[in-house]
């Protein structure tokens, strides 16, 4: 069993960041690409579930909020439809001079493969959010 840690820097304060994580529409427009025509379901406590679809290329992920700390951490399982090895997501958001420290940890992973397959994902989740960080309105 294996996991992952990403560590990254955002020019932008812990309460912008969180809601980046937290909000449907937020994760929406950010999370995936928009090819994948995504949509985004979130019932934001412990015990509340998510649910982040993309019809258009046929994935979808969805879990339970096992932790939810506002605006610091997020803790989630994390199971694609039509698997059965659930893993978890924590999400730990960080003030720093420059902005918000965000360190994503996800754990439970089989095998180093699906870690990897995993880290290259979230990389190209998180390359999307400065993007988004920087245009959207609160």
């Amino acid at each position: 069993m294996t996991d992952l840690t990403i560590d990254r820097t955002l020019a932008f304060p812990v309460e912008r960041v969180w809601r980046a994580m937290t909000d449907p529409a937020a994760l929406t427009a950010w999370f995936w690409p928009r090819r994948f025509d995504p949509t985004v379901e979130v019932d934001l406590r412990v015990g509340g579930r998510y649910r982040i679809d993309g019809p258009a290329v046929g994935m979808a992920v969805s879990g339970e909020y096992v932790a939810v700390e506002p605006p610091h951490r997020l803790v989630f399982t994390w199971l694609w439809d039509g698997e059965d090895a659930e893993t978890l997501v924590t999400v730990e958001l960080t003030p720093t001079a420059d902005g918000t420290r965000l360190v994503l940890r996800h754990e439970r992973f089989v095998d180093d493969e699906a870690a990897k397959s995993h880290a290259q994902g979230w990389d190209d989740c998180l390359d999307r959010l400065p993007a988004w960080l920087t245009h959207s309105t609160e």
